[in-house]
This record gives structure tokens, C-alpha cells and sequence, in this order.
């Protein structure tokens, strides 16, 4: 059984979909050529139509003299009346496109200088063109999200990154300085040297979780697909956190259904390392974890659930954001990294993951994995 789309057919449908934006950019330009030459023809009708009337007006009110209708003179004087109404037509009505694209470079500009804050009118007669600005505003929208997202980013890990530096640094120094005055005691200098090997473990553990999540994010295609059982590899991981577990005394509970799954398995163990490993961190002294492993219909479900403190609406909206915690007690024993990673994971597998959670009554979260059908 093979379990998601094959790399022929990601490619395949990767080749549609650029098939029908370019089919939709077409049809676009089509429209807009098919708008420019009825908006030239309009002018020229228009010219003429307002010539003849200008000269039957005339001519009624005796304004042109007969002699000014030869068969020489006539038609230079409408061919010469018909490019003068048609340049003032065309001014005119060239304003329709000409604004909108003179306000449209002025905006590309402002954008290049950093303001990601400008917008255009999408109130223009053409419909062409209010798409175009559709689109530049939309693609605005998406530039200061990631202006925003990105100084937050920075913030947050030099936040991250520079407390176990200070705190390194400080304890250091004292054990530099009672290298010359002897005033530390054993206990102390005992407890500076664990908090600088303590500090310097979560320095590498923030400095390989930056590493994956950047790793996965640009990431496109998964590779090294393999076929696997699904509930062995919960169980391994499991094993792998028993140092973790044991130390709180939580239970681990396990009703795992036999699945298999064809995936890049290294990639999919990194998310129930983070799932479980959360739920053991968040379970209270003696508490449990229950983890879930069973087949819906086309999916895989697997459900990692504790007995913690929960979250309340506020915190599950920002659960996957990176560097968020929610909980500032267990802030020393993370980095905010571990969710948006399995948040990523999940993205590439195709895969749902959610979370249940209320204040007092603990968290499950959930992953729905799709399945190839029999």
C-alpha cells in the first residue's frame, strides 16, 4: 500500500496548477488588449461622429462657405478635424489607464523603499485593472505580514538567544574571579558550573531547532519516502523520552492500532518527539499521557493527551506561532520552537493537526494523517 501522492504526481498536479494561472494571466491580457482596442475604436467613431455634427451645425448656420466642401478641400479638413477631436478624445479617455498606472508605479516605489503600508483604490472603470490592484494590494498585505513576522522573529530570538549568553557570562566571571580571591565554596562554584553546562545545553538545543524548523521550511518536496508501521514508531519514541518521563513519574498509556504509513520517517519521528515530549513537560507529578493511534476511514488519527493545567482561547490561537509559550513556569525547558516545527511537518505531510484544550482539564492534540486507499 502506498500512503499520499507519489513525487510524479506532486509534480503533476504542481504543472496543472501552473497551467491554469497562466491560462487565467491569458485570459487577462486578452481582456485588457480586447478593452484598448474597443476604447481606440470608440475614439475614432466618436471623432468622426463629432465632426460630422460640428460640420452639418456649421454648414446649417451658414458658418462654411461652399466653397471650403471641394472635392480637394473636404477631405483634409475632416481628416484634420477628426485628429484633433480624436488627440482631446484620447487624452480624455486615457486618463482611464494612464492614472491608475502612474499610481500604480508610485506605489511599486514607496513598497521598494519599505512602506508596506500603501494600498491602491481598486475603484477604476476597467476591469483589468482593479484586479491589478487587487492583487498589488494583496501582495502589500502579504509584505508587511512578513515585515511584521520577520522583526518579530528577530526579537524573539536575540530575546532567546541572549539570556543563556548573560547568564553564561555572569557565572563565568565569578568563577574568573574566584580563581584569584578563593571566596566561592565548593557548593558554589559546583552550582555555577551546572548553570553554565545548563545554559549552554539549551543554547544548542534553541541553535538545532532553528536549524529543523529553517530545514523544513524551505523545504517543498519530501524525500526518502519509506513505508513504516506508524504505531513501532510511537512506541520508539516513546522509549527514547523514557528518561523524561520516568524523572516526573507520569504514566504513559498507549492504545496504538497497527498502521502502516509511507513517509520520510526521520521527519515524522521529530513531530511525536515534540508532541510528547510537550505533554510529558506540561503533565503534572504522576499525571498521565495518553497517546491514541487509530484508523478513521482515509486517515491515520493519532491523539497525545495530558492532564495539565490546559489553555484557555487566547493561548490556542498563538500555540503554533514560533517562540510563543504559554506557560512562563516551564519557559526555561523550551524554546516556543517545538510546535511550529510540528505545525511545519505537518504542512508537508499534508496533514491536519488541532488542539483541545481547557483551563484545568489538560490538552489533546490531535494529527490526522491522510492514507492512500486500499
Amino acid at each position: 500500500m502506498n500512503s499520499g501522492m507519489t513525487e510524479y504526481e506532486e509534480e503533476k498536479v504542481s504543472e496543472e496548477k501552473v497551467s491554469e494561472e497562466s491560462k487565467k494571466r491569458i485570459h487577462s491580457l486578452k481582456s485588457l488588449r480586447t478593452a484598448y482596442t474597443l476604447l481606440v475604436l470608440l475614439i475614432l467613431v466618436s471623432a468622426g461622429l463629432i465632426t460630422a455634427c460640428v460640420y452639418i451645425i456649421l454648414y446649417t448656420l451658414d458658418f462654411i462657405p461652399s466653397s471650403a466642401l471641394t472635392p480637394l478641400k473636404l477631405p483634409v479638413i475632416v481628416i484634420v478635424s477628426c485628429m484633433l477631436f480624436g488627440t482631446l478624445l484620447a487624452v480624455f479617455v486615457g486618463k482611464l489607464f494612464i492614472n491608475p498606472l502612474r499610481r500604480l508605479i508610485a506605489a511599486n516605489e514607496e513598497i521598494r523603499q519599505g512602506n508596506f503600508k500603501v494600498r491602491m483604490s481598486e475603484q477604476t472603470v476597467i476591469g483589468e485593472l482593479n484586479n491589478l490592484m487587487r492583487s498589488f494590494n494583496s501582495m502589500a498585505d502579504e509584505l508587511e505580514a512578513t515585515e511584521l513576522f520577520r522583526n518579530d522573529f528577530i526579537n524573539s530570538f536575540s530575546h532567546e538567544f541572549k539570556t543563556p549568553i548573560v547568564s553564561i557570562r555572569g557565572f563565568a566571571r565569578q568563577l574568573q574571579k574566584d580563581n584569584e580571591r578563593h571566596t566561592l565554596t565548593d557548593e558554589q562554584r559546583k552550582e555555577y558550573t551546572d548553570i553554565i553546562a545548563y545554559e549552554s545545553a539549551r543554547l544548542a538545543r534553541l541553535s538545532s531547532n532553528i536549524l529543523t524548523l529553517t530545514k523544513f521550511e524551505n523545504q517543498q518536496i519530501v524525500t526518502d519516502k519509506t513505508e513504516f508501521y506508524l504505531d513501532e514508531q510511537i512506541r520508539r519514541t516513546v522509549l527514547l523520552l523514557e528518561k523524561q518521563w520516568t524523572a516526573r513519574q507520569v504514566n504513559i498509556e498507549l492504545e496504538l492500532q497497527e498502521i502502516r504509513y509511507n513517509f520520510n520517517e526521520e521527519m515524522l519521528a521529530q513531530m511525536w518527539l515534540n508532541l510528547i515530549g510537550n505533554a510529558i513537560k506540561f503533565s503534572p507529578t504522576g499525571g498521565t499521557v495518553l497517546v491514541r493511534c487509530r484508523k478513521k476511514r482515509d486517515a491515520a488519527c493519532i491523539d497525545i493527551s495530558d492532564n495539565g493545567e490546559g489553555m484557555d482561547e487566547k493561548t490556542l490561537h498563538k500555540i503554533f506561532d514560533k517562540f510563543y509559550q504559554c506557560d512562563t513556569s516551564h519557559k526555561s525547558e523550551g524554546n516556543g520552537l517545538g510546535l511550529a516545527i510540528v505545525k511545519r511537518i505537518a504542512e508537508l505531510a499534508n496533514a491536519e493537526v488541532s488542539v483541545k484544550s481547557e483551563p484545568g482539564k489538560g490538552s489533546t492534540f490531535i494529527v490526522k494523517l491522510p492514507l492512500a486507499s486500499e
